[in-house]
């Protein structure tokens, strides 16, 4: 029997044709898809009332036929009803605001993949890294990436599962059950990606984490992409990478700059809370991350 996904919009709303032009392609690569009942809805920016979002993903986590859950895009809207959804039984793909939902699947102890969604499965060239390591993904397949180095990258070797997302959707859940502080991994490799932020909110969000203590029990760093976030030359170190490096300056763990993940075209699907192995050299960086899947 082929996988099945289902579509559903737990965020913004969406343009409907990304949907359909998502659920064709994956219907294409053999799974069975599925949708919804207020995928498509719109109910001020979020895709349905809190209510609405919440039911459709209750519904997905209760049926057994059912085997992963494909976000049609983020937004906002997740931090209004995460609170009230008591696990993730199966695979979240996603990113952006999907992050609330990255964080709860690690403390239900649920691999899920930050992966692009509706729009890039719909739009991106069938041969594009972001959705060949997709499909690679969904089907079982182990992801392996070798990236080019980075000035400011901090050499070493990491092992552990991946957590995080975006930065922004981390902070907002600082001092709540869903924080990076409450996961069980003892030392996990930390992601961050961001997008449309000031350089002064990005130091913000870095000190909180520094001061709470997530930074110093990191196995490693990846910082991934920084979109439209503008390097501010009243700030120390002029730029946002030297920002991050600044933070995370008294730490000995590997650290990973520019890796192509977050709001690009070419964002690399990479799986969390499963185990993956880092090694940053100064000639290149490499991540390989096992298949979770149980196919």
């Amino acid at each position: 029997m082929p996988a099945h996904i289902h579509i559903l919009s737990p965020s913004g709303a969406i343009d409907p044709s990304y949907i359909d032009g998502a659920a064709r392609r994956l219907r294409e690569w053999g799974f069975e898809v599925s949708e919804a009942l207020h995928a498509r809805g719109q109910w001020g920016r979020f895709a349905a009332t809190d209510d609405e979002r919440l039911a459709d993903l209750m519904q997905a986590m209760e049926n057994p036929a059912v085997d992963m859950i494909l976000c049609a895009r983020g937004g906002y809207g997740l931090q209004r009803i995460i609170d009230r959804l008591p696990e993730v039984n199966k695979p979240i793909v996603g990113f952006s605001d999907i992050t609330a939902l990255h964080q709860l699947s690690g403390l239900c102890g649920q691999p899920s993949l930050h992966a692009v969604m509706c729009k890039h499965i719909a739009t991106l060239p069938e041969d594009s890294a972001p959705l060949a390591g997709l499909r690679r993904a969904l089907t079982g397949g182990d992801l392996h990436y070798t990236w080019p180095t980075h000035p400011l990258n901090r050499c070493g070797d990491a092992c552990g599962p991946v957590v995080g997302g975006n930065l922004s959707v981390l902070y907002g859940l600082q001092a709540t059950p869903y924080s990076l502080a409450h996961m069980s991994y003892q030392f996990p490799i930390l992601l961050i990606e961001d997008v449309g932020e000031r350089h002064y909110h990005i130091d913000r969000m870095m000190r909180n984490l520094r001061m709470s203590g997530v930074l110093a029990h990191l196995s490693g760093l990846i910082v991934g992409q920084f979109t439209d976030c503008d390097d501010d030359p009243t700030m120390p170190g002029g730029s946002v990478e030297q920002t991050i490096y600044e933070a995370v300056a008294d730490y000995n763990y590997p650290v990973v700059f520019a890796a192509p993940i977050g709001h690009v075209d070419a964002n690399m699907p990479l799986w969390l809370h499963s185990s993956s192995e880092l090694h940053v050299t100064p000639d290149t960086v490499s991540i390989h991350i096992p298949s979770p899947l149980e196919l």
